[in-house]
């Protein structure tokens, strides 16, 4: 327990599993915390005057363990016996042979094939900050620097298990970033640049970083310093495959806020069991392309070059099926090229693993083949990159079995043929009897004993043995070892060297085994480069024949992206939305327009659940998937590149921080305003919604009339209740009004979903209550109260308007028969649904009926 507390004292942080013989053990708090995480039983024992708790599993278990604790949260030190029991007569040698922590994972039980796993530092530096992330179980290494709002972004797009933040920056970073990411705290002096700059350099083996275009990131070098130095306290040291490092650049990707990413749900969403953009157009085979995927999607691109060899690809595809078809069905056979590169650099591969690194590089050679020569530039370009990896593959062909087990320790790994002295081995520890077989034939004829028999005991070991009437033939150079009654037991010097080979061979093989296998792992390390080349490679033919797998599926047309300003969308169509509609039921397309001079601003206005936020989300969705290189949903589409996106859309209160509804949407509206371009696309739905009907009018009316004066001129489209606003477009040229059309049918309301010229003079609310299964009297009450408001005078304030509706109600005169109330009361009962009233509706409408013919109290 002494040594227990003093490795224990090193990791204070860390829940340490101490190797105990077969155990792995935690004691204390540890025990506690592993007991309740894992469901294994807690016990206790004296340790002189003290009770300890007690919780362990066995050592073989780790990789069912390890896994729930770290998807806990847990930092997990292993503590490992560094010597073997049986030499030494002290307490055995122990020491942490690895720190795992949610954010260095290697485990496939951690990791999420289709998900990145990073790790991120945090840096705030005097004018910006510095982010850094990496994900050691694909090799990847990235850095930037921007402000507190650009590293927001960052964060939500990598979603990082772990975040690195300096210990005196603890608070800076829980005000901008909140509390919801796992981090640790680093001590101060390591986000130093001087002390980055040298460790990123010792570890990439250069002299200055000006080769990975990051030397001037003076704040991303010092989170890319902060990450290398966790990696070795966390004994990581074998890092081959880190590289090298790349600049995430702001500039050569489409800006989204974090609101847009969690508004437009590109990947995730505030409510369980959504269906996310991803989910709909992910059509990837292989982890290395799910991966990819999901970056293109968070960093859409704006360059117009980059994008048309994306589409030049896709449309390739399109037209030549059958290429596409080949390409899918060999990235089905390969593994995760990223991983299992990934897993030779920190040798931590099974012989299995490498057996199908090498199936993986093998659907490499036929599809380098089949994109050679295509005509189309950027697949020709893609296989001459591809590395063949024939002397690899060769190497493991021969090295080992193609049914080579998980775990080495099984043996029987290494190919027959690959060592002579293994095959030697072997024939003497699988072959035995075949070998003493042909002794004794051999013997037999060369003394001429025919009863010669060849047996073992633990006493001598292997023996010969000769009955007496043989005695005489029995050679000088046998030496006698044991007499019986009608027979003699001799060995010979052929005999002992077998023993001591036989006896020693299955250890030999287990070693020699071990030594070969690792020799390989450290060969192979020569290969890191080429196989990432590779699986980034692939993992862009994946994204690609993936988007034109989905145009193909789902009817995607290309779209046309130019360098003016305007947007035109023929009959686009919301990617989510469509997948979700029951089958048979058409999605309702809608066209729209947009540019900087004439239509700038798009006001709709139209009633709840026509479809309005869906409009404004699809118009978002449809340039996103354009600029990721992706056909996009409609029939035809003309967009003029985009820079930024932002939208507000939907409430949500951010109560934790002390926000209410209205004040998010404030925030997010400044954020907007105070960030828009000429590239811009805006998305606003129902601003001012989140305060008094007077306050929300005015303010839509502001931001709405500043949109237009500004030089920006930034694209609009302005979803809202407030019909009002349909005014605007009498004293304001660039702003346009439209509406969602619905159909009135008697007491019922049919939404055509279809985006129409000229404003909309109802938002049809109370037939929204009535379709949510809200009780018939409050829907007939509201609908009088309605009316009654719509008669009211113009001008009149309307809480006025409201106390005269509610309780200003004619009085009935008994004597006065032919009073308009008795009219109303008529109608009130017509208007009731027997079937469907309730016991407790019916007293309540009776009791108000009531109500209205007791004559009034006088004051």
């Amino acid at each position: 327990m002494k040594q227990y507390y003093a490795i224990k004292h090193k990791y204070p942080d860390a829940m340490l599993l101490f190797r105990v013989g077969d155990f792995y053990e935690t004691f204390g708090e540890d025990a506690v915390k592993a007991a309740r995480i894992l469901n294994i039983v807690l016990t206790n024992r004296n340790n002189g005057s003290e009770r300890t708790e007690l919780a362990g599993f066995p050592h073989h278990s780790l990789n069912t363990y390890l896994p729930k604790l770290v998807k806990a949260g847990e930092r997990v030190a292993i503590c490992d016996q560094l010597e073997d029991p049986k030499q030494t007569k002290k307490i055995v040698k122990r020491g942490v042979t690895e720190l795992v922590t949610p954010g260095v994972a290697l485990n496939d039980e951690v990791l999420q094939s289709k998900t990145n796993n990073f790790l991120c530092a945090v840096h705030f530096g005097k004018k910006n900050c510095g982010i850094a992330f990496v994900d050691v179980s694909t090799g990847e290494f990235l850095t930037a620097e921007g402000n507190v709002e650009y590293l927001d972004k960052l964060l939500q797009n990598f979603a990082p298990s772990e975040v690195l933040v300096s210990k005196s920056c603890k608070k800076d970073f829980a005000k901008h970033f909140g509390n919801g990411y796992h981090t640790f705290f680093l001590e101060n002096w390591i986000f130093k640049p001087d002390y980055a700059t040298e460790t990123l350099n010792q570890h990439f083996k250069t002299k200055s970083l000006k080769g990975f275009g990051i030397e001037n990131l003076v704040d991303g070098v010092i989170a890319s310093g902060a990450i290398l130095y966790y990696l070795s306290e966390t004994q990581h040291h074998k890092l081959e495959h880190l590289a090298s490092i790349s600049r995430i650049a702001q500039e050569e990707y489409v800006w989204m806020d974090r609101f847009t990413i969690r508004n437009l749900e590109l990947y995730q969403s505030s409510a369980n069991q959504a269906v996310t953009l991803l989910d709909v157009i992910d059509k990837t085979i292989s982890p290395m392309g799910g991966r990819l995927l999901k970056r293109w999607l968070a960093l859409p691109l704006k360059n117009l070059e980059k994008i048309t060899r994306r589409y030049e690809v896709v449309d390739f595809f399109l037209k030549n099926g059958s290429l596409k078809e080949k390409l899918q069905s060999q990235i089905k056979n390969m593994g995760d090229l990223e991983r299992l590169i990934s897993k030779v650099a920190t040798q931590k591969i099974s012989p299995r693993e490498v057996v199908q690194l090498k199936t993986s590089l093998d659907a490499v050679v036929p599809i380098k083949e089949a994109t050679k020569n295509t005509g189309c530039e950027p697949l020709n370009s893609i296989s001459e990159n591809l590395h063949a990896c024939d002397l690899l593959r060769s190497k493991i062909k021969n090295a080992l079995k193609d049914d080579a087990p998980v775990n080495l320790a099984k043996g029987n790994v290494i190919a027959d043929g690959f060592s002579e002295e293994l095959d030697e081995l072997r024939k003497i520890a699988f072959s035995g009897k075949d070998y003493l077989d042909k002794m004794i034939v051999r013997e037999v004829k060369t003394t001429g004993i025919s009863s010669l028999k060849i047996g073992s005991n633990n006493v001598y070991g292997f023996y010969i043995e000769v009955r007496n009437t043989h005695k005489d033939k029995v050679p000088e150079t046998w030496v006698r070892k044991q007499t019986l009654v009608n027979a003699e037991r001799y060995i010979t010097e052929e005999l002992k060297e077998y023993e001591t080979k036989i006896l020693g061979a299955e250890e030999k093989i287990h070693t020699l085994e071990q030594e070969i296998f690792t020799k390989l792992v450290i060969w192979l390390n020569d290969y890191i480069a080429s196989v990432q080349q590779n699986a980034l490679l692939i993992a862009r033919l994946d994204c690609l024949c993936s988007f034109a797998q989905l145009a193909l599926e789902e009817n995607y047309c290309k779209p046309q992206l130019h360098t003016g300003h305007d947007l035109k969308i023929e009959q686009g169509r919301h990617p989510v939305i469509e997948k979700q509609l029951p089958p048979g039921e058409p999605y309702i397309a809608n066209d729209l327009f947009l540019d900087r001079e004439t239509q700038q601003i798009v006001m709709i206005t139209g009633p709840n659940m026509s479809g309005k936020s869906a409009i404004l989300r699809q118009t978002a969705l449809i340039v996103l998937l354009a600029q990721m290189g992706s056909f996009v949903p409609a029939k035809a589409a003309e967009i003029g590149l985009v820079d930024k996106i932002f939208t507000r859309v939907g409430a949500s209160d951010n109560i934790s921080m002390g926000e209410s509804t209205f004040m998010v949407e404030m925030n997010e509206t400044a954020n907007i305003l105070n960030n828009v371009s000429e590239r811009s696309l805006l998305l606003l739905d129902e601003i001012g919604r989140g305060t008094s009907t007077y306050d929300g009018i005015s303010i839509a009316w502001a931001i709405s009339e500043y949109l237009h004066e500004h030089p920006a001129n930034a694209k609009t489209l302005f979803a809202t209740h407030y019909h009002e606003l349909n005014e605007m477009t009498q004293r304001f040229e660039r702003i346009k009004n439209y509406n969602v059309s619905v159909k009135e049918l008697k007491n019922k309301v049919l939404f055509l979903r279809k985006l129409v010229p000229g404003g909309s003079e109802h938002s049809f609310g109370i037939h929204v209550a009535k379709m949510a299964g809200m009780p018939q009297q409050v829907v007939l009450r509201a609908s009088k109260i309605l009316k009654k408001l719509e008669k009211s005078h113009a001008g009149e304030e309307l809480t006025t308007n409201l106390k005269s509706a509610a309780e200003q109600e004619p009085q009935l005169s008994f004597f006065q028969m032919d009073d308009p109330l008795l009219q109303e009361i008529k109608e009130e009962i017509l208007d009731l649904d027997i079937d469907t009233l309730t016991p407790v509706e019916a007293l309540m409408k009776l009791n108000e009926i009531k109500r209205l013919l007791q004559p009034k109290k006088q004051a």
